[in-house]
C-alpha cells in the first residue's frame, strides 16, 4: 500500500494494516495516525518511533515483551519468522542452538523481556556474539538499546 493510501485510511484501519509493524502492538500505528499525512517513510516511522518514546514505561515493556525469542522455536508472527530465517537462525547446529536458548533464557531472567536484535544483514555468528555482549549490560542501558533495535526492526518492516 502506498502513502497516499495510507494517509487516507480511518484510524482504526490504519492500526489494522501496520499494527504489526511493532511487533503484536497496534497502539503504536494507532496513535501515529494522528500525525498524517506522511510525505515519506521517514516521516510515518518517525512519528511511530516518537510514539513509542511518547509510551509509558509499561506499554514500552509490554511491547518488547511482544518479540518472540531469537532462534525460538515457538509460535512467532510472519514477519519474525522470515526475519529468523534470513539470519539463518531457523539452520543453527544443535551447540549453537543450544547455546542461544541458554544466553536467551539468561538475559530474559536479568532483563525481563527477549533479547532484540534487528537481524536483517546480520548472520548467525553476529547475533550470538551480539547476545554474549549484550547480556553483561545494565537493565536501563539495555532496555534502551532494546528500543533502539526494536525501532530498527520496523524500519526495516515499512522499507517491506
Amino acid at each position: 500500500m502506498n502513502l497516499p493510501d495510507l494517509n487516507s485510511l480511518s484510524q482504526s484501519e490504519f492500526a489494522h494494516r501496520l499494527g504489526w509493524i511493532f511487533e503484536d502492538s497496534p497502539w503504536v500505528a494507532e496513535r501515529a495516525w494522528t500525525h498524517r499525512p506522511f510525505a515519506s517513510i521517514d516521516a510515518l516511522h518517525a512519528a511511530m518511533a516518537a510514539e513509542v518514546e511518547r509510551a509509558t514505561q509499561d506499554e514500552q515493556l509490554a511491547l518488547l515483551r511482544a518479540h518472540p525469542d531469537l532462534g525460538a522455536r515457538a509460535r512467532m508472527s510472519a514477519a519474525s519468522v522470515s526475519e529468523q530465517s534470513g539470519a539463518g537462525l531457523d539452520q543453527l547446529a544443535a551447540e549453537d542452538y543450544e547455546e542461544l536458548t541458554r544466553l536467551n533464557q539468561t538475559y530474559r531472567e536479568t532483563f525481563g523481556f527477549p533479547f532484540l536484535f534487528a537481524v536483517k544483514g546480520s548472520t548467525r555468528h553476529d547475533i550470538l556474539k551480539a547476545l554474549r555482549r549484550r547480556v553483561a549490560a545494565t537493565r536501563e542501558e539495555e532496555f534502551r538499546t532494546a528500543l533502539d533495535q526494536v525501532f530498527r526492526i520496523a524500519r526495516f518492516r515499512l522499507e517491506g
